[in-house]
């Protein structure tokens, strides 16, 4: 028989049949003295036999045969899975994994028999595991069986440590990265901090054991993330929220053991929203936010008018008004700078500056242009003697044509000076009015840093016996983040299997957030009054129901996911470049998250919460599933190669299209995760190209963008006055002037994540500190000026960057 004729009858390759001859499975020779090798009919047909036998088993196991796994669940038996893991041990051992696939086949019939003999329908994991190594001693591998044995036992080994408390309090007194660094917000130096470092070690191996098991191994694996273990499923915090302030001011509220009253002026209602603020803040584990702050204080700033109005008139001032107009505005400028004064310097219960969102820009009245003009004015001046750029809170200024945006709109000059805010301090971030609709069917602010709200249906407003659609008082509860790349890593380049594998990961991340609704909803009101009784998420009775406030799509649960980019580099290599990218690569990329909007939707309708698509932000999130995927994957390219992943749907970091090439490129994603969307350009000093930074700001509504934050070079040493951007690298940062790296005499911003952090005194995790470091920017210009009068240029750093990044 002639090889051509092999390869029919067996349908196998001539590589595979070449191999089979080696390793005697089949009989090959020379006939009569000729170079071409003959094949022994009756070999070939006993082989055949074989195949068609063992696909016969397989089928039989397949569709027969089931297996208990760890967590107690059912599963049926797939001959590929065993595949895989013995696969995996040969590579720990062997540098070629091809010169051994015939015994890696040879190993898997072995074990399935030893399986047969035991002639059960069912198989308890372990008696697999056992068959396994068994098969391997059999056949003489060793170390393979070693290799296997070892990554089983580690695997044991990683479940136990994340449920064990004392493994995880270990880790905080050894101040371990992913504990003390995990969120840039937390100083771990301060009492409260520490306190609540430790409470959430504790709580994160008890919420470990309260979750499913299947949940609580993918997050342990890192197939998925169940975001803020240490405050949920021990406890039944929320996420995030838009807190009602409008209805808390104006009909009261208690904290504590007050009752306090609507307040008579705007110092007071500023006053009490920082009261607001600390008590919900302390309540839930997200962000907070006060949507059209402008529009809800401006009937005190004109109580607060009235006052002054009432003195002038007292005094017999000649020009009433005039001195009226005059004491208010001094009080609305007093008052926003005590607002930011008195959130930096908040401490929330759980040990943070509570993460706090401003959303204005839309008011066109008097005193809603000068409260919005307060806002940007302090967040200009800066904080203390040396005008620190402050943190918090997070500006979103609402961009709206007919309002702000052109030259003759009523507001247009509080646009030129939000502009020249970003540039002094790189807020505010803006919300494009239209796009924010267009993408989440009404207008509104974001929950804190990126978690967006959908407009609620007629359906739910009628199940509701409400009449029309709002946001404020509404909230999400919580995030479940999917790993990308660890998909298509796992998938081996096969799209049929990833696809497969994307919507078992993605029933996993139903799962878990299904999960995550019905431990909120077991939360009482009067755990969180402030939020859930006197106004801030609504006004229920303190042993009332909360899921009147979660159910028909009142509150939300995000579907997060990252690494977009890594895990199209696993079938495309590097797709995207400084100016184009691989459109077939941009293709799959969109059909996945298209897909997750699609799941979202269907699940929305199904269960009664909305689920929605959510580019998780990952501030150290990033660095945690590389970590994980390095040590199973390691360098593989553009994937594993570099020390986090990419947040999101964003353009890699290390590539440089210009800023609207970027945001063509974004726009379309942020539509599909309307559940949270940030995008972001990184821009050099800007202090003398105002109208370029407003050009780009116009761009980003033109192009679609919903939300829109510039990165650009702020940093001062205050010990040279440098003005420019800081050296970084893993070490941490430097002026490139005097050489300063004293985060006293030094400051310093950076956007951590969608909020702005300064890492110097609160550094973020080794990989966002590693993306932080490669962010290249979209725009040449100059980075500051030296004392020798040369220009740092941002090309020449960036080029430096890339090196780096490749080597």
């Amino acid at each position: 028989m002639q090889l051509k004729d092999v390869v029919n009858e067996l349908s196998l390759s001539e590589m595979q049949i070449t191999r089979l001859a080696n390793d005697k499975k089949i009989v090959r020779y020379h006939k009569n003295h000729s170079k071409m090798w003959e094949y022994d009919d009756e070999s070939v047909f006993v082989y055949k036999h074989y195949l068609e036998e063992k696909q016969r088993l397989a089928q039989r196991y397949n569709t027969q045969k089931t297996v208990i796994k760890r967590n107690k669940s059912i599963a049926k038996f797939h001959r590929e899975n065993i595949t895989n893991a013995v696969t995996k041990a040969f590579e720990d051992v062997y540098s070629n994994i091809e010169d051994h696939i015939t015994k890696i086949d040879q190993i898997v019939d072995l074990t399935i028999n030893k399986l047969l003999r035991q002639n059960k329908m069912q198989f308890d994991i372990t008696e697999i595991q056992s068959a396994v190594e068994q098969s391997l001693v059999d056949v003489e591998e060793f170390k393979v069986a070693e290799a296997y044995t070892a990554y089983r036992l580690q695997h044991d080994i990683d479940r136990k440590k994340q449920t064990s408390v004392d493994y995880q309090i270990n880790k905080l007194l050894k101040k371990d990265d992913d504990v003390i660094n995990e969120n840039a917000n937390k100083d771990a130096d301060v009492y409260a901090t520490k306190r609540d470092l430790t409470a959430g070690a504790v709580s994160k191996a008890i919420g470990l054991k309260i979750l499913p098991k299947k949940i609580a191994d993918a997050n342990i694996k890192g197939l998925i993330h169940w975001h803020d273990l240490d405050y949920s499923p021990a406890n039944q915090y929320h996420n995030c929220g838009l807190i009602d302030l409008e209805d808390m001011l104006k009909n009261g509220f208690t904290l504590g053991n007050a009752d306090v009253e609507s307040p008579h002026t705007l110092t007071t209602a500023v006053a009490q929203a920082s009261q607001i603020l600390s008590a919900i803040s302390s309540s839930q584990y997200g962000g907070c936010s006060y949507d059209r702050i402008d529009e809800v204080l401006a009937p005190y700033a004109k109580k607060s008018f009235k006052k002054h109005l009432k003195i002038a008139k007292s005094l017999n001032i000649e020009d009433q008004k005039n001195y009226a107009e005059i004491m208010t505005r001094r009080e609305i400028q007093q008052a926003m700078q005590s607002f930011e004064y008195e959130i930096n310097t908040l401490y929330s219960s759980n040990g943070q500056t509570p993460f706090v969102t401003l959303g204005f820009g839309l008011g066109t009245s008097w005193f809603e242009r000068e409260i919005q003009i307060g806002i940007l004015h302090q967040r200009i001046a800066g904080l203390g003697k040396d005008h620190r750029t402050a943190i918090f809170p997070k500006l979103l200024f609402t961009i709206k044509p007919g309002v702000n945006m052109h030259p003759k709109d009523p507001n247009y000059d509080i646009k030129k000076l939000a502009l020249k805010s970003v540039i002094k301090r790189m807020s505010p971030e803006i919300l494009n009015y239209d796009n924010v609709i267009d993408i989440t069917g009404s207008f509104k602010a974001s929950m804190g840093c990126r978690s967006f709200l959908s407009a609620m249906s007629p359906e739910d407003l009628k199940a509701r016996g409400e009449t029309h659609d709002y946001s404020s008082g509404r909230l999400n509860l919580g995030v479940v983040s999917l790993n990308l790349p660890r998909i298509a890593l796992d998938s081996n380049g096969d799209k049929e299997k990833f696809w497969k594998l994307l919507d078992e990961r993605l029933n996993l991340q139903r799962d878990a957030l299904l999960f995550r609704i019905e431990n909120v909803k077991q939360a009482l009101p009067k755990y969180n009054p402030a939020g859930f009784m006197y106004g801030g998420y609504g006004r229920l009775d303190p042993d009332g129901n909360v899921d009147e406030l979660f159910n028909h799509n009142r509150a939300s649960v995000s579907m997060g996911y990252v690494g977009l980019y890594e895990m199209t580099a696993r079938f495309y290599g590097d797709w995207q470049h400084d100016h184009t990218y691989n459109q077939e690569a941009h293709d799959f990329a969109y059909s996945v998250i298209k897909h997750m909007n699609e799941k979202a939707a269907a699940w929305k309708k199904q269960y009664g919460y909305g689920f929605s698509v959510y580019g998780t932000p990952a501030e150290s999130l990033n660095s945690t599933f590389e970590e994980i995927d390095h040590k199973l994957y390691p360098n593989v390219p553009f994937v594993t190669d570099h020390d986090f992943y990419t947040n999101s749907f964003h353009y890699f970091v290390e590539r440089k299209p210009t800023p609207f090439e970027k945001l063509d490129f974004e726009a379309p994603f942020q539509k599909l995760s309307n559940g949270g969307f940030i995008s972001y350009v990184e821009l050099p000093c800007m202090k003398d190209n105002l109208d370029a930074l407003e050009a780009i700001w116009d761009y980003s509504y033109k192009a679609g963008i919903g939300y829109f934050e510039i990165n650009t070079a702020i940093d001062h040493c205050l010990e040279c006055d440098f003005h420019g951007e800081y050296t970084a690298d893993e070490k941490g940062y430097h002026c490139p002037n005097c050489g300063n790296s004293n985060p006293e005499t030094s400051d310093v911003t950076r956007r951590i994540c969608g909020y702005l952090g300064n890492p110097m005194k609160r550094p973020p995790k080794h990989g966002r500190q590693a993306e932080i470091i490669h962010r290249v920017k979209h725009m040449s210009g100059t980075l500051g000026r030296l004392d020798n009068g040369e220009f740092l240029e941002s090309d020449i750093a960036d080029k430096n960057k890339v090196r780096k990044l490749n080597n």
